[in-house]
């Protein structure tokens, strides 16, 4: 059973950073994910990691956030750096098995609040 379990969301300030960990359980996943979902917005696309490292990142945060990945503990990372009030958002981990960049699984969600 694939069992996807994120910690480190929380409050900060705008322009503070903050880091996410997923751990990922129940296979052996290809592609990881996050995707954030914002009041009223629908869920989207944050940044993805291969299984050997290649990443891609949405434009709105390309050079503010890192993905990166365990592979040894099955866990994935974002770290989030100068982050924005509209970086406000429930942000989900993904996980998947098959095709790059595509996900099946997702974590139950992380709150992360930017205050200006």
């Amino acid at each position: 059973q694939v069992q996807l379990v994120e910690s480190g969301g929380g409050s900060v300030q705008a322009g503070g950073s903050l880091r996410l960990s997923c751990a990922a359980s129940g296979g052996t996943f290809s592609s990881l994910g996050w995707f954030r979902q914002a009041p009223g917005k629908e869920r989207e696309f944050v940044a993805g990691i291969s299984r050997s490292g290649s990443t891609s990142y949405a434009d709105s945060v390309k050079g503010r956030f890192t993905i990166s990945r365990d592979n040894a503990k099955n866990t994935v990372y974002l770290q989030m750096n100068s982050l924005k009030p509209e970086d406000t958002a429930v942000y989900y981990c993904a996980a998947g098995t098959g095709a790059y960049m595509t996900y099946g699984y997702w974590g139950q969600g992380t709150q992360v609040t930017v205050s200006s």
